[in-house]
């Protein structure tokens, strides 16, 4: 099996070398354990200050396997993964963290799901959560907004993944700058699996993601991604002109009893309740007819081929 590993850097430059480094200890010689015969590492510089551009540039000059790819700024990690997913070219993409929780000698589990072809993605959970209290906090809600969006087993996502590149053609066209690589694999697929694996606590800086971006990006995942805040509103449309009706009504039937006395009050309140009901049931509308327009504007495939009997070239 022959893997492009991915990894996006960011501040990196003390954890760099060392994860090159173990990366090529683990993956160097393909064993019975270790199925790798081949192998790149993409190193994605993000927009970095302190040097980690010039400490990948030096990795690529002496290791072949390796390339260094410097973006012009800081997009963020997932369009940094993007840009190294376009120019993978091994049949499968590993992506991993440059903070050295993720490890290498990890790799080789993952890649059993997929060459027994029970999965198309397959996600590393660690045994325990290697962040803080509030970090996983956040992480959980991470997931829960990922779930919002359509993405099955969101729960079982993280940063260490292993998938087949030709997953890509779903989603390399995509241009937006609040990419979310986990909702446009589950574009392409539904195949998902985890695997259990050991992760390391981090030693050497600190994570970048803050509770505000973190919440941030789930933001921008639900509202990106995912129609269910206009469908919210179509539903409390639809609520407030059931429940304006029948105001509606009580109000007409209390001034036929002679409950109500008061001069041009029934016509006000029936008037507010019957019209304000209509106005939100006309919004829920529009907003079901904008969700179509959304979901059509953020360029999801129609459909992508796994097979072709008719093309015996295409990738297995």
């Amino acid at each position: 099996m022959r893997i492009s590993i991915v990894i996006p850097c960011y501040q990196s430059v003390q954890t760099l070398r060392p994860l090159v480094d173990a990366i090529f200890a683990e993956l160097v010689k393909p064993t019975v354990v270790n199925p790798v015969s081949e192998f790149e590492v993409l190193l994605v510089v993000d927009g970095c200050t302190d040097g980690t551009a010039d400490v990948a540039n030096k990795l690529a000059a002496a290791h072949p396997e390796v390339r260094a790819i410097e973006l012009r700024r800081n997009y963020g990690q997932h369009n940094a993964l993007l840009a190294g997913i376009v120019r993978a070219r091994y049949e499968v993409v590993v992506t991993m963290d440059d903070d050295l929780q993720h490890r290498p000698d990890q790799i080789p589990a993952m890649l059993v799901p997929l060459a027994r072809g029970e999965a198309d993605l397959v996600y590393g959970v660690p045994l325990k959560e290697e962040h803080g209290f509030w970090r996983s906090a956040a992480s959980r809600t991470i997931k829960r907004g990922l779930g919002l969006a359509g993405v099955p087993a969101a729960e079982d996502v993280s940063a260490f993944r292993a998938f087949w590149t030709a997953l890509r053609d779903g989603f390399s066209h995509i241009d937006d700058p609040y990419v979310s690589l986990d909702v446009l694999l589950s574009w392409t697929t539904t195949s998902t699996s985890h695997v259990v694996v050991q992760m390391d606590q981090r030693t050497i800086g600190k994570s970048s993601y803050t509770l505000r971006a973190l919440a941030r990006h789930a933001l921008n995942m639900i509202t990106g991604y995912s129609n269910v805040p206009l469908r919210v509103v179509a539903w409390l449309g639809g609520v407030c002109a059931m429940i304006g009706a029948v105001l509606g009504a009580v109000v007409i039937w209390k001034y036929a009893v002679g409950d109500t006395t008061v001069a041009g009050f029934t016509t006000v309140a029936s008037m507010v309740a019957v019209f304000s009901g209509a106005q939100m049931l006309s919004l829920g509308i529009i907003g079901e007819y904008i969700g179509r327009l959304h979901t059509r504007s953020t360029g999801k495939p129609t459909f992508l081929v796994k097979t072709d009997s008719d093309n015996p070239s295409a990738p297995e």
